[in-house]
C-alpha cells in the first residue's frame, strides 16, 4: 500500500467529526467508500457496519475490525438558547477540561466553548457563539481535522480513523488485486464506552465462531515501540494477552513479507496503554490477535497538559494495510506457518539430546 492510496481514504474519514454514538457522518463515508469501490457492505441492528470481500467462502474468515468513534460530548439537553449540558464520553484526564476551551457543536460545525463542570461524572456547560440552526446532538474539540506533514497523518480522530482506513484500503487491495480470500470487516459503534458495538458484534451470530479476528487500533507509544519503526503485532493490552498462535501466524507473515521486501518493518510488544476489541471478542470465544501503529498526543493529550491533534507514521499505517493483506492471503497456510516454531523445537530436541548423552 502506497501513501497514495492510503491518504485520500484517511482523509475523508478524519474530516467526519464522530462521537460516541455520534458516528453517522463517518459511517456514510464509509458505506459511500464501499458503493464506489464494489464492496458489499451493510449495517447491523445496532448500526455497526459490516464489509464483506468473499471470495473464497470455504475459507477461513478473516475479521478486521475497528471503530468509528472518537472521545466526544454527548449532548444530554438544553440549557439556554445558546448553552446545553453535556457529558464527555472517553479516557482523558481531569485536567484537559479548561473552561474557554474551544469546541464544534455538531450538526452544523458551530462554533463554541467550554463551559463551568456540573455535578456528575464529566458533565459541562458548551456555550455556542449563536443559536445553532439544529438542535446540537454532540460536540467534539475544535482540532484540525486532517492533514499530512512530515511523513505524519495529523487529525483530531486518527483513533480509530485510521484503523477505519485500513480496514477499507486492505479490502480494496484485496479486490484490486482478485485475491482468493475470506475477509470481513467490522467498524463498530462506541467503543470509547466500553466497546459497546463490537460486544453487540461478539455476542450475535454476524460473524462465523472459527473466525479468526483482529483488532485494528492505534494505540499510545510506549517503550520500545517507536513511530516510524513499522507496524506492531500487539501481543496483548491493558486488560488481556492475545491468542498465542494467531500472533505467531501475524509474525510469521510479517517475516515473510519483510525477506521479500527488506524496507517493510515491524515491532511486536504488549501494547497496555489502554483496552482493544480484541479484548472483547476473545471473551466471546473468537480466536483473537492485534494490530496497531503508534499514535502521538493520545486521545488529543497533548503536552503540558494542553488539547493537541493526535498523529501517526503514514509509512507505519500503510505498513499496517500491507500486513492485513498478506495475512488475508496467508490463511490458507495458517498452520503450516504455526507450526514452524513447534518443528523447530522438535529439532532442537533431538539435537539435544545427541549432544547431551555424549
Amino acid at each position: 500500500m502506497t501513501p497514495m492510496d492510503l491518504r485520500p481514504l484517511a482523509g475523508r474519514l478524519l474530516r467526519q467529526p464522530a462521537a460516541p454514538y455520534h458516528e453517522d457522518a463517518v459511517r456514510a463515508e464509509v458505506e459511500r467508500i464501499c458503493g464506489e469501490h464494489g464492496l458489499d457492505c451493510e449495517r447491523d441492528r445496532f448500526g455497526n457496519v459490516v464489509v464483506r470481500w468473499q471470495t473464497a467462502r470455504r475459507r477461513r474468515p478473516l475479521v478486521l475490525a475497528a471503530h468509528l468513534d472518537h472521545p466526544g460530548f454527548e449532548i444530554l439537553r438544553r440549557l439556554a438558547p445558546r448553552r446545553w449540558l453535556a457529558r464527555f464520553v472517553g479516557g482523558v484526564a481531569d485536567d484537559y477540561f479548561r473552561a474557554g476551551v474551544p469546541l464544534r457543536l455538531m450538526p452544523g460545525a458551530v462554533p463554541a466553548r467550554l463551559g463551568i463542570q456540573r455535578a456528575g461524572e464529566k458533565r459541562f456547560e458548551i456555550l455556542a457563539a449563536r443559536p445553532p440552526d439544529l438542535p446540537p446532538r454532540f460536540a467534539v474539540w475544535e482540532l484540525e481535522d486532517f492533514a499530512v506533514r512530515g511523513g505524519r497523518i495529523i487529525g483530531r480522530a486518527c483513533d480509530d480513523l485510521v484503523g477505519t482506513a485500513a480496514v477499507l484500503a486492505t479490502l480494496i487491495e484485496l479486490k484490486r488485486s482478485r485475491a482468493k480470500v475470506n475477509v470481513i470487516g467490522v467498524l463498530s459503534r462506541a467503543e470509547e464506552n466500553g466497546f459497546r458495538g463490537a460486544l453487540t458484534v461478539a455476542a450475535s451470530r454476524t460473524l462465523p465462531r472459527a473466525a479468526l479476528v483482529l483488532s485494528l487500533e492505534t494505540s499510545r507509544e510506549l517503550p520500545p515501540v517507536r513511530m516510524g519503526r513499522g507496524v506492531i503485532i500487539r501481543v496483548g493490552d491493558k486488560a488481556s494477552v492475545f491468542d498465542s498462535d494467531a500472533t505467531r501466524f501475524l509474525q510469521e507473515v510479517a517475516a515473510g513479507l519483510r525477506a521479500k521486501r527488506p524496507k517493510f518493518r515491524f515491532q511486536r510488544a504488549l501494547m497496555s496503554g489502554g483496552t482493544c476489541e480484541a479484548t472483547a471478542y476473545q471473551e466471546f470465544g473468537f480466536q483473537s490477535a492485534a494490530v496497531c501503529v503508534a499514535l502521538g498526543n493520545y486521545h488529543n493529550c497533548g503536552p503540558r497538559r494542553r488539547l493537541a491533534a493526535e498523529f501517526v507514521s503514514l509509512a507505519d499505517a500503510c505498513g499496517m494495510v500491507d500486513l492485513l493483506a498478506a495475512a488475508a492471503r496467508q490463511m490458507p497456510r495458517y498452520d503450516a506457518l504455526i507450526g514452524r516454531l513447534p518443528r523447530r523445537l522438535r529439532e532442537m530436541l533431538r539435537e539435544a539430546r545427541v549432544r547431551l548423552r555424549a
